[in-house]
């Protein structure tokens, strides 16, 4: 499992520009069910992915393929984690 943290660089003003094309990456990675959850790092840093399945390096390619980061609009760093202790209803997770 892998959290991807997404945080606005320099380029931080283009987003409006390549914001449509990162929603259809996003929408992909869900339907793909590579991405569990996506959501804002507040107050405004950025994005973050909550991924599942497949390798580092799957992932590590996926991001590179985002908008956003191709343009450097953001920066990716992916932390991979093995959850060992989960509320029941999150029990999918540690599979």
């Amino acid at each position: 499992m892998y959290i991807a943290l997404l945080r606005f660089s320099a380029n931080e003003a283009a987003a409006a520009d390549h914001m449509a094309a990162h929603q259809d990456w996003i929408r992909q990675g869900v339907e793909d069910g590579v991405f569990l959850l996506v959501g804002s790092i507040q107050t405004g840093q950025g994005g973050v992915l909550l991924a599942k399945g497949g390798t580092l390096e799957e992932l590590q390619a996926r991001v590179a393929q985002d908008p956003f980061v191709v343009h450097d609009v953001v920066t990716a760093e992916i932390v991979q984690i093995a959850p060992n202790v989960t509320d029941p209803r999150l029990a999918f997770l540690k599979d």
